[in-house]
């Protein structure tokens, strides 16, 4: 059988270039490195960095006839688009199988397999699951029951198997399969993620259980109690020799310079951390990287030492989940692994002690609570925790949180199109702040941190990957002031910058 495993056009984000968005989607090349490992004739299809827009992505399905096409996002945003390839797919070739993966469908079941042209939905994580059910769509008599953690019809009836167990030991799966993508194509951003940024991944899960996190709940171990399905966090890793070795190969005979790490806890283990380190200055690699960190982590491993070790190795930015100044916000969203006066001692250390570490945080703003006067002291925290770049996003339940649980069920959403859940378009109010309202604050928010004054200071910054991170910032701001004037609005008054774009390769 021929297996595409495609990921179809899509709108990019009104403040980057297109090359800022063609990160790597790691699910595709694990997914497909084991399907080749098996025998599998499997093709992958970025659409992005490769301009292919939907009219030559049809003529590809025409030419090479797959029997099977299968679409993944975790990103609520990019479900439409998704439906869209495989809407296509069985336009060209109605007996196509179709595959649906990522957290979107897998916690939107029912409604996926009635409303689109979805065959099948692979549940949480996929490679082992994908595998069995290819393996099984190969058969004359197949019986689709026995392959765990997948959804279909039959018979007008949904049938939902059995959860399939994670993978316990990550270093059994093949290396990714970066040989089937376009890697030139990837990181070709000029200042961010420079030079040649490439996505990489340790770690699979988290500790924490956030009402908002769909992450965490798309890897969480899945069991069957009392007939319900029950979810709960796990965290695993490769080892260090096997992220070594992913790191080897793409730095080597990709010639990638920056591994962007999309953990989503990347600094769970000490012991990991300490010896990651240390095997990375060994090898002599002028390399920097990111990662997402707890900050609660980052000060335990600061006072062991191990912390430096990791700059010293090439970490240059990290970014932290502050989300809320109020503990109490905190414990409500489930984020109870720390405080706010962690948060900010965590980041007074980066900056008195690593200034060349580019510091950002991420905060949840138009919670249930939220008032005029709790998004101000939003804004006074964030100022006091001297992040280099805060980042404010509205609060947008989706699929598969309990956030999103409690939104419908109380009837808090007055946006359902998922092509706006963007993270920068408020989807419900508050109790006292309209969406509107929401939207002016992350507006003022933004603009008190986006000044001359912080602009200039990045720019004189002595330390290059840092001073890259503002550059690309002067030119965001740029780009935006000059679509403004472009479009003959005032960009002084413009509130919003939330539209996506649409390539002009879209429909090409």
């Amino acid at each position: 059988m021929k297996v595409f495993l495609i990921r179809g056009p899509r709108y990019y984000w009104p403040f980057v270039n297109e090359y800022d968005n063609f990160l790597l989607p790691q699910s595709l090349v694990c997914l497909a490195s084991v399907l080749k490992k098996s025998g599998i004739n499997v093709r992958v299809i970025d659409c992005s960095p490769l301009k292919m827009g939907y009219k030559s992505l049809g003529n590809l399905l025409r030419q090479e006839e797959p029997d099977i096409v299968g679409v993944g996002d975790s990103e609520s945003l990019y479900a439409h688009e998704a439906v869209r390839v495989l809407s296509l797919a069985k336009e060209i070739n109605p007996s196509v199988i179709t595959i649906a993966g990522g957290a979107h469908f897998s916690n939107l079941i029912r409604e996926s397999l009635e409303n689109f042209p979805i065959d099948f939905i692979v549940k949480g994580e996929g490679e082992y699951t994908l595998l069995e059910l290819v393996k099984e769509l190969e058969k004359t008599k197949p019986d689709f029951k026995i392959v765990k953690g997948i959804a279909f019809r039959q018979d007008k009836q949904i049938i939902e198997t059995p959860p399939r167990g994670l993978i316990d030991n990550l270093d059994e799966l093949p290396l990714p399969a970066y040989e089937v993508m376009p890697m030139q194509d990837y990181g070709k951003a000029r200042f961010l993620f420079s030079p040649g940024g490439i996505t990489i991944h340790h770690s699979r899960g988290c500790t924490n259980s956030c009402k908002f996190c769909i992450w965490w709940v798309q890897m969480a171990e899945r069991r069957v109690e009392n007939g319900e399905s029950k979810l709960y966090p796990r965290w695993r890793t490769k080892s260090v020799g096997r992220t070594i070795e992913e790191i080897r190969l793409l730095y080597h005979k990709y010639k990638k310079h920056f591994m962007v790490f999309v953990d989503d806890s990347w600094n769970i283990d000490a012991r990991w951390n300490e010896e990651f380190a240390e095997k990375l200055l060994n090898e002599n690699m002028r390399l920097g990287w990111s990662a997402f960190m707890r900050a609660d982590l980052i000060l335990r491993d600061e006072k062991s030492g191990v912390f430096k070790k990791l700059v010293d190795s090439g970490l240059s930015q990290i970014c932290v989940g502050a989300e809320r100044a109020d503990n109490a916000d905190l414990i409500n969203m489930g984020k109870n692994c720390y405080s706010g006066d962690i948060v900010k001692e965590c980041m007074h250390i980066l900056k008195d002690k690593y200034p060349q570490v580019f510091r950002e945080t991420t905060f949840i703003v138009g919670i249930r609570e939220e008032s005029r006067e709790s998004m101000l002291n939003q804004i006074r925290y964030a100022k006091e925790i001297k992040a280099d770049y805060p980042a404010f996003h509205p609060m947008t339940p989706v699929p598969g949180t309990e956030a999103w649980r409690e939104a419908k069920e109380k009837g808090w959403l007055e946006i359902e199109d998922f092509s706006k859940y963007d993270w920068m378009t408020p989807v419900m109010p508050s109790k006292y702040l309209s969406r509107d309202e929401i939207r002016d604050l992350i507006y003022l928010a933004n603009r008190e941190f986006v000044s001359l004054s912080w602009m200039i200071k990045g720019l004189f910054c002595p330390f290059r990957v840092k001073r890259d991170m503002y550059i690309w910032w002067l030119l965001v701001v740029l780009k935006i002031f000059f679509s403004s004037v472009t479009q003959f609005i005032n960009p002084f008054k413009v509130k919003e910058y939330t539209n996506l774009i649409k390539p002009k390769w879209y429909e090409t």
